[in-house]
């Protein structure tokens, strides 16, 4: 990778960062960009990943990296500028953050190096609002028991997706205690068969929840904690409160992620009986590679044709699509054998979604 290319690579995820929400990173990594450019410690950080694909997210690796560094107290310079820590941004003066920024990357090199060789796993819980939605849509076909299995899980907080409590415009479903809130869960009112469906099934039995992942996360554990906390962006209080909610339910309700790939991990699954087996993922298809993706696809289509009205099965979905010119992140529900539907659109985190009447 050339100095240059990872300089277009980064400021096209600080173009990313800004339209979501994350003024402090979309500032940090224009300037990370110009460091790069200039040979300084960011391009140290990133000089070994020059054959490193666009969604490898190499400039959020780094900025992974830097958040631990602040979030452990190795960098309270750049602890006191960023939010999640406890301090403050001023971005009418945001040069003394940049400052920061730069010297923890330069002083805490080899911790950033080694942060480098991890995928991002952000686990956003954001992305639950979508697959719950196709789930609840699912029961409405199948009200059965529910058998959860996962794709790219990461840690798999959203295998307890059916203990969050999702609220939007003349809507609640889920349990009013959870400690993971999705506020402004739609843009405006949901669509009539989410509302349909959620009246249906106020609760969801939900026997058994699986996931896979290849690089799996515990969410137990300090690391794997920190993990989590490091990828969420300092400015984002209400996706870092998410995290805490889930990672408290995760400690009461369990779930296992196993360290496989996605098609082995469904070469295991079948149908059973009296209960519906969902099967589930959000942005994860692009780290795939196109052979493993293409043996999924077999395995999807074995359990679609063994549903039955006993034993249900539906794919949701929550991926980028190639809409016209852009990318946009899209529900999509299989039920059994039928075709898969489009259902509704988000962004990338999932919140606020809208419906899709047209695919």
């Amino acid at each position: 990778m050339s100095q240059e290319r990872a300089a277009v690579m980064v400021e096209h995820q600080a173009r990313g960062c800004a339209e979501l929400g994350s003024p402090l990173y979309a500032f940090l990594l224009g300037r990370v960009a110009r460091d790069v450019r200039e040979g300084g410690p960011c391009a140290q950080a990133l000089a070994e990943y020059g054959d490193a694909p666009g969604p490898d997210a190499v400039a959020l690796r780094l900025l992974g990296g830097v958040h631990a560094l602040a979030l452990t107290g190795r960098a309270p310079d750049l602890a006191a500028c960023y939010p999640s820590t406890g301090g403050v941004f001023d971005s009418d003066r945001p040069e003394p953050c940049w400052q920061a920024f730069r010297a923890a990357v330069a002083t805490g090199m080899d911790w950033v190096r080694d942060w480098m060789t991890r995928p991002p796993q952000t686990n956003e819980t954001g992305r639950a609002n979508l697959l719950i939605a196709g789930l609840l849509r699912a029961s409405r076909t199948w009200p059965l028991p529910v058998r959860l299995f996962e794709l790219g899980s990461s840690a798999g907080l959203n295998l307890r997706a059916d203990r969050f409590r999702y609220v939007s415009e003349g809507f609640a479903w889920g349990p009013a205690d959870s400690p993971v809130l999705l506020e402004d869960a739609w843009r405006g009112a949901p669509p009539a068969w989410l509302v349909e469906a959620a009246a249906r099934r106020q609760a969801l039995t939900v026997v058994e929840r699986r996931g896979c992942d290849v690089t799996p996360i515990d969410p137990l554990s300090s690391g794997g904690a920190l993990a989590l906390r490091a990828y969420v962006w300092p400015d984002q209080a209400a996706r870092a409160a998410r995290l805490e909610g889930a990672l408290r339910l995760a400690a009461r309700v369990s779930a296992a992620v196993e360290a496989v790939g996605a098609a082995d991990f469904l070469a295991g699954v079948r149908p059973e009986p009296g209960t519906l087996t969902v099967v589930w993922h959000s942005i994860m298809r692009q780290y795939v590679p196109a052979a493993e993706w293409a043996r999924v696809e077999r395995e999807l289509d074995r359990l679609a044709a063994t549903a039955t009205a006993e034993a249900g099965f539906a794919h949701v979905s929550f991926e980028p699509r190639r809409v016209g010119e852009r990318h946009r992140f899209r529900l999509a529900v299989r039920l059994g054998g039928a075709a898969e539907e489009v259902l509704a659109e988000a962004p990338p985190h999932g919140l606020p979604a809208h419906e899709v009447t047209t695919a």
